[in-house]
């Protein structure tokens, strides 16, 4: 295995840092602590010991261990560095090797954050341009420059370096004399031989100096410039007076350039003096100098005597041969005089194109600019005339700006494009992500890819907050690492490399933090390659390029630099290259069959909704068009989905059809009946298209879109956003433009793929807005078009026919038609491999023939296929997560890291990841891009061809699980920053989600389908093993502990899931559904030491199953008190697990000998209701004896908790499917079935029931007649109501008299406890709807008698079933007294207040939405008992329709026009006010009666009529209707 150290630190992964940290004996904390941090291998080369200490609290030892084990691996590094010297620092590809260095412009201010760089040499570098101005240009420390240089043309200058280091520090006097020594020294050598040259002070002249190589920039620093200004007055002492002034002409002024040293406060420079010796002034001159030396001994300085200095290759020596040297003058003259001739009459060199360069850049060498790339801009403040042409920009795709100028949104280039384009305001600061929140959804919440975002770096004028203007140093000190922290984030964790471009505008003089933001973004872009620089001042350009160059070379600097054109001249030139133009405004339809625009920036700020305009796609330039049309069709047909450019092509006749499917037909008729006006018509209207995967149900339902989006408002809903934004958008969008809100055409808006509780939650959210509005009724505002996929959409479209439409795989006669024509016209378009998805629609997905389609297909595609490859790697790992996890992807960010690409050149990047790949992963992966981000990620063509590709590539060597393992533990993909979170929610689905038939789904699974296919086809230990990874891999996730617990469950391995459900409920201990799964364990283990013994049960083999039921209550009720607690879940099970271990517990105890019916029918029913212990288990069961006794109360309290439930909402018991379909163990599908039984079970076992126990009823106790009660099915009101509706079975007249008969003949003087008089009522109540003759049956009188009862206990003990008795049995009625009325009026608005607030309580923090109160009676026209209609009876009047039919007319309220209604209920008089309904009735008091439909209250205030229901929560309004005069 390769060790970290055999690569670049650099290049390390935090894996490999990790790996290192160990292998130096670090803490493992430690080690966790630096993972968490990030600190990969570039972070590691820059940590100082500081921040080791401060940021993971590490001790001093630990810290300085890890520095000095760093700093050997970086020196080693480094001289491996210097020994292959060559004479330029690029690679083969141009692009400079080495890490970019700290270039920031104000050394003096120090950031201490900022981490200190490794230090990197042999990085080349070039010289100060000859004669430039210091200032003008900077220098990077440790850079090198090419060696010293002799004589090369006279004009181009030789180099000399000193370094100086020791000199600096002397004092003036030395310091003068050692500088002018080395000046007049190599001046004079220069001007004797007619070059120019400069020498250099401050860069290493020896390789002999330590530490550092010949040419390395080191720079000293300098305190007092005039020092080294005044040294070259030795010229006068040591030259002749005449020579003195000639040498003054030639020898320039020192200039200082500044060494860029991010590690050191002090500035430091290189001192340079030019010579430039033209012939004019030399001409026939030999030039001898007496250099000055200072004498220790003597304590002066001293002149040495004359000498005549020459260049010799790179030294300045003395003449030897002066004779022939003076002969040569007058050659060495008209030498130099040549070469001034040929620089002054060189050809001036030709203007460049600049506006092709512009292209080229921007373009990356394409005729248009790539629509789908962003773009980051720099600027600083903008002149008055270039606001006036930035449609460039505007066409651009803008992710965000980094404003200079503090004035920007008052009078700059802000405020101008915000006219155009709606921005979000930030500061630099607003990109640090808080704690817990992933980057997704710091995304989200800043809606970076919504609208642009933009940063002002250095202040905001107008803004009232603390955010001020800085000066540079102030800058650099407070807003450095602010700059530093957000291009880090943009560049490292939201955009990947290659996907966007960095512009530099300069508009205005150059300063410190805007060169500062041009290193941040070099440094973490690794490279110069994305950022291009645009400027029409020279002057402006050379301070920004003096100071990049020291962080690249002057050759790269130009390339990607544009010099001299004006701000109007790039908007004109880039205009002409832009796939899209702002003059292609877009437009929407209007009721009276006009237009009007859409303005793009409030577009831009409903970022909810892809609108779709009436000339969708006409902005595209031609030039796109004709250059892409192939690809975009090509894409299609391989299996990409539908998209606007496909069905605007086919439309404009320049490609080929798109064939509408026959279901295209069915949803536009449903959508013409939706138009229809009725005055009965809902505002909302729903559509349902279920579609098998693959069968073209995205392209029906965007085909329906594109073709009514001239005759109504369109829009696709992004379901990433929240329901409030996009109800709030929809709004906006049906009335933009429109001058009433009551005129407005209708929207008809697509939801893709998305929950059914999320569209649930949005047509509520959109009722409400219509309410709040008073639509006027029978107005259609919106219709909310669903598409979803369905593994039997045929089913779900029987549900309600009228509302919703199938499409399958298979193909109507006509259908076939249209494909096999098409098919045969792509086929020579085409290679069949490119459209093998049409292929399989044409070929209906008929299992047999697609099958061996498909795998001959997958078998030519593999054949010759490298299976060690990376490549080959990654299409299993695709086709794996493709295989198992629905909509599933991969970036290709992660790809190329996975494939280990380096991608330097954004221009080629498609095309080098395309050219990484094999032929045969070219053709089964189809690229994808993100809605938002425009991010490319890839999947395998079809899912069928992923399960194939599987099944072929591993064949029998290698299984599923293997390779589910290597794609959980590998690094690369886990760890890599881009598309994390999608990559990591992929993932986890892939070990944890389980199929859901309610989302589309073939059939309900209890795990994943790869768990599921690992523990069936391969075998539970590898499925084990893989769970065991993801909880290690998601950091010992409770949720996958959870997962583990059920599967050693499944497999009766109870030991380890005991371990496994203990070890997630320490991680989670208030979480019900995971103290439901511990509960399960000891249930499920329980279950199996039962049939172990099974027909073999003793006393004594006994206690073990006991104990283990126990554990189980125990655990269940734990989870009872967890949910109760719990605000944002309803989650029954703990109640549900009582009850289920209570039955099974009492099922064994009665196969016991000791408790056999035969020889003792009530022993077991004695034992667990008194204090009698019988002798054969008083000593095996001495530690049951409390808690079985206990046991009838437990189980009591519980099924009392579900019927209660049951009797508000009467839905699953488990409801909360959407937000726990992963914890929930199990759904009960018919629950009041279930509570039925169980209470059959519990009064069975309590009572000892037999076939004589109702004759002897007289002689049984209290106790036991109350259990009889519950075996007959009396036991609570869900079930006493039950028997109305389950009257099939049995007749339940007589079980009701029957269960009547068990109470006393005298209720009243007998005192029930509250809940065996709510039971005693019920069954009088429905008793009187079945037989109201029943002797049995008391009087309707006696009853609100005996219901004074619950009064008398007062509101916090009366339970709700009591308060929903009270409304019933005090109901007025017409032919009462108005004093009688009033009585009961306050009677029953008292209970209904206390129903109100139960229902509060019990609905906790859930929408009501989500749990839909159930109305059990309505109000009829008789008096006592007959003024009640249960809901059942609606059963006889609309038997006649079919199931879907019923759906419809409760849905749409017809059922309520039905005569036999009218005849059946009773119709109240009442009013609306302020959108609530009141009853007409009490006096002097109000009595709300909530509407069960919001939008069936009339928005204005009138008088109605409406039937009453029932409800647990009070009474409800339905069928309100406007009263009219006659």
């Amino acid at each position: 295995m390769e060790k970290p150290e055999d690569s670049p630190m650099e290049t390390w992964t935090e894996s490999m840092v990790s790996n290192w940290l160990k292998s130096i004996g670090i803490k493992e904390a430690y080690i966790e602590k630096l993972h968490e941090e990030e600190v990969n291998g570039q972070v590691l080369s820059k940590v100082s010991e500081e921040f080791l200490k401060k940021e993971t609290g590490m001790k001093a030892g630990p810290a300085l261990l890890i520095i000095k084990e760093r700093n050997e691996i970086l020196k080693n590094s480094q001289k491996a560095q210097s020994k292959p010297k060559q004479p330029s620092g690029k690679n083969e590809n141009g692009v400079s090797k080495n890490k970019v260095a700290d270039t920031r412009a104000d050394i003096k201010e120090v950031d201490e954050e900022d981490p200190v760089p490794a230090v990197l040499r042999n990085r080349d570098t070039k010289p100060r341009p000859f004669e430039m101005k210091g200032g003008d240009f900077k220098y990077v420390k440790n850079s090198v420059l090419l060696p010293e240089s002799g004589v090369i043309d006279m004009i181009s200058p030789c180099h000399e370096y000193k370094s100086f280091a020791i000199a600096a520090t002397l004092d003036r006097q030395r310091l003068q004399a050692k500088l002018a020594r080395e000046v007049l020294k190599f001046a004079t050598g220069c001007m004797n031989v007619r070059t120019n040259g400069t020498i250099h002070f401050g860069v290493m002249d020896s390789r002999g100096d330590a530490g550092h190589v010949h040419g390395e920039i080191v720079g000293f620093p300098v305190k007092e410039k005039d020092i080294y200004y005044d040294a070259l007055d030795y010229i006068e002492k040591g030259f002749s007076e005449s020579d003195s002034e000639l040498v003054r002409l030639c020898i320039g002024e020192p200039q200082f350039v500044q060494v860029i040293c991010s590690d050191s406060s002090e500035e430091h420079f290189i001192v340079e003096v030019d010579i430039k010796p033209s012939v004019r002034i030399v001409k026939n001159q030999v030039f001898s100098v007496r250099l000055p030396n200072f004498s220790e001994e003597a304590n002066k300085v001293q002149l040495e005597k004359k000498t005549v200095y020459r260049r010799v290759g790179s030294k300045t020596e003395p003449v030897a041969d002066l004779m022939e040297f003076y002969q040569h003058v007058s050659l060495r003259d008209s030498q130099r005089e040549e070469a001034e001739k040929m620089q002054k009459f060189t050809s001036p060199e030709p203007s460049q194109n600049l506006g092709k360069k512009l292209t080229m850049l921007i373009t990356g060498g394409k005729k248009v600019m790539d629509k789908d790339k962003w773009h980051i801009l720099v600027t600083n403040r903008f002149q008055e005339k270039d606001l006036q042409s930035i449609d460039f920009l505007l066409n651009m795709k803008i992710f965000c700006v980094f404003d200079f100028d503090p004035d920007s949104n008052v009078t700059g280039l802000c405020r101008e494009y915000d006219k155009h384009h709606a921005v979000n305001r930030h500061f630099m600061q607003n990109y640090k992500i808080p704690s817990g929140l992933s980057i997704r959804e710091f995304e989200s919440r800043e809606r970076l890819f919504d609208q642009i975002s933009w940063i002002f770096c250095n202040g905001r004028s107008d803004f009232k907050g603390s955010e001020p203007h800085c000066d540079e140093k102030t800058w650099v000190k407070t807003k450095r690492t602010l700059l530093k922290e957000c291009v880090s984030l943009i560049c490292k964790n939201i955009l990947p490399k290659g996907t966007f471009q960095v512009i530099f505008l300069l508009t205005s003089p150059v300063d410190t933090p805007l060169l500062n933001t041009f290193y941040e973004f070099i440094t973490d872009m690794e490279g110069h390659e994305d950022i291009i620089c645009l400027a029409e001042s020279e002057e402006n350009f050379k301070k920004w390029q003096s100071f990049a160059l020291g962080s690249s070379d002057m050759e790269t600097i130009k390339q990607s630099s544009v010099v001299g054109m004006t701000v109007s001249q790039i908007n004109a030139t880039l205009q002409r290259v832009q796939p899209t133009t702002t003059q292609a405004t877009k437009r929407l339809p209007i009721l009276v069959k006009g237009e009007c625009f859409l303005d793009t920036r409030e577009e831009k700020v409903r970022s909810s909704l892809e609108i779709l305009s009436l000339n969708h796609c006409e902005e595209n330039s031609p030039d796109v068009i004709e250059s892409e049309k192939e690809t975009i069709e090509k894409q299609f047909y391989h299996g990409g989905k539908v998209t606007w450019i496909n069905l605007w092509l086919a439309e404009k006749k320049i490609v080929g059809e798109v064939i509408q499917r026959d279901a295209y037909n069915e949803v536009n008729e449903l959508v013409k009946e939706c138009l229809n006006w009725s005055s009965e018509r809902a505002p909302i209207s729903c559509i349902n298209i279920y579609h098998h995967p693959g069968s073209g149900g995205s392209t029906v339902a965007r085909q329906v879109l594109w073709n009514y989006r001239r005759d109504l408002r369109c829009a696709v809903v992004k379901s990433s956003k929240s329901v409030s934004a996009v109800s709030e958008d929809a709004v906006w969008l049906r009335e933009y433009e429109e001058k009433d809100p009551q005129k407005c055409l209708p929207l008809l808006l697509l939801f893709e793929d998305c929950d059914q509780e999320y569209l649930e939650d949005v047509k509520y959210e959109l009722e409400v807005a219509v309410n709040t509005k008073k639509i006027t009724r029978g107005t259609l505002c919106f219709i909310l078009l669903s598409c979803r996929r369905s593994h039997n959409p045929e089913k779900m479209c029987k549900e309600s026919p009228q509302h919703n439409v199938a499409i399958t795989h298979k193909l109507s006669e006509k259908e076939k038609q249209h494909f096999s024509k098409k098919r045969h016209s792509l086929e020579k378009q085409f290679k069949p491999e490119f459209i093998l998805t049409f292929v399989l629609m044409s070929e209906e997905f008929k299992s047999h023939k697609i099958a061996e389609y498909v795998k001959q297909f997958v078998k030519h595609l593999l054949q010759g296929i490298d299976h060690n490859s990376a490549v080959t790697k990654l299409v299993l790992y695709v086709a794996l997560l493709n295989t198992y996890v629905q909509n599933s992807f991969l970036s290709r960010s992660h790809c190329e890291a996975l494939l280990a690409l380096s991608i330097l050149v954004d221009r080629f990047r498609q095309h080098v990841f395309e050219t990484s790949l094999s032929e045969q992963a070219r053709l089964v992966l189809i690229h994808l891009r993100d809605e938002n981000t425009y991010i490319t990620s890839i999947r395998i063509i079809h899912p069928l061809v992923a399960k194939e590709i599987l099944h072929q590539l591993l064949g029998d060597e290698q299984q599923q699980s293997d390779l589910a393992l290597d794609l959980l533990n590998n690094d690369v993909l886990f760890e890599h920053r881009f598309g994390k979170d999608h990559y990591m929610k992929f993932l986890r689905d892939l070990f944890m989600t389980r199929h859901r038939i309610s989302k589309g789904d073939e059939s309900d699974s209890f795990f994943s389908p790869l768990i599921e296919h690992v523990r069936k086809k391969e075998c539970p230990d590898k499925a084990i093993d893989l769970l065991k990874g993801a909880y290690k891999r998601f950091n010992e996730d409770a949720f996958f502990a959870q997962h583990l617990a059920r599967l050693n469950y499944k497999h009766e391995r109870f030991e380890a899931a005991e371990q496994w459900a203990k070890t997630a409920v320490a991680k989670m201990p208030h979480n019900s559904y995971i103290l439901d799964t511990k509960g399960q364990v000891y249930r499920q283990w329980f279950l199996a030491k039962c049939k172990a013994i099974k027909q073999n049960e003793t006393p004594e083999n006994t206690v073990d199953p006991l104990e283990m039921a126990f554990k189980a209550i125990e655990c269940f009720q734990a989870c009872e008190n967890a949910a109760v607690q719990d605000n944002d879940t309803m989650n029954n099970a703990g109640f549900v697990g009582v009850v289920e271990v209570g039955c099974a517990l009492l099922k064994l105890m009665s196969n016991l000998q000791v408790f056999s019916r035969r020889r003792r029918p009530s022993e077991l029913s004695r034992y667990l209701l008194t204090n009698y212990i019988p002798p054969e288990i008083e000593t095996p069961w001495e530690n049951f004896h409390y808690k079985l006794k206990n046991l009838q109360k437990t189980m009591l309290e519980a099924l009392e908790w579900i019927s209660e439930d049951l009797s508000f909402f009467q839905t699953d018991l488990n409801t909360d499917e959407e937000k726990t379909a992963e914890t929930v163990e199990s759904t009960i599908k018919h629950p009041i079935h279930w509570l039925v039984n169980k209470s059959h079970d519990y009064g069975r076992y309590f009572s000892g029931a037999s076939p004589g126990t109702d004759k002897n009823r007289e002689k049984l106790s209290p106790v036991m007649k109350r259990m009889m009660i519950h075996y007959h099915g009396g036991g609570n009101i869900t079930t006493i109501l039950f028997l109305l509706t389950n009257q099939k079975d049995r007749d339940p007249v007589p079980v009701l008299e029957k269960i009547i008969s068990f109470y006393p003949s005298d209720p009243m003087r007998a005192q029930l406890p509250q809940v065996d008089l709510v039971n005693y009522i019920a069954s009088h109540l429905a008793l009187s709807l079945l037989s109201p003759e029943s002797p049995k049956l008391a009087a309707f009188q006696d009853l609100q008698r005996m219901s004074y009862q619950f009064l008398k206990e007062g509101q916090k003990k009366s339970i709700s079933n009591a308060n929903f008795l009270l409304v019933l049995l005090f109901w007025p009625e017409e032919q009462e007294t108005e004093v009688e009325k009033e009585r009961k009026y306050k009677i029953v608005l008292s209970a209904v207040e206390n129903l109100q607030r139960d229902y509060e309580k019990r609905l906790k923090d859930i929408p009501p939405r989500k749990k839909r109160i159930y109305t059990h009676f309505f109000l009829s026209n008789g008096t006592g008992f007959e003024k009640f209609v249960h809901k059942s009876k609606f059963e006889t009047i609309t038997k006649l329709f079919s199931v879907p039919e019923k759906r419809l007319k409760w849905f749409s309220g017809e059922v309520w026009k039905m005569p036999e209604m009218s005849k059946l209920l009773k119709c109240v008089t009442g009013w609306t006010e302020d959108e609530k309904v009141y009853l007409e009735g009490p006096k002097g008091m109000k009595f709300h009666i909530p509407a069960l439909k919001m939008s069936s209250i009339p928005h204005k205030n009138e008088n109605v009529t409406f039937y009453l229901g029932f409800t647990l929560k009070g009474p409800v309004a339905y069928n309100i209707t406007v009263q009219t005069q006659n």
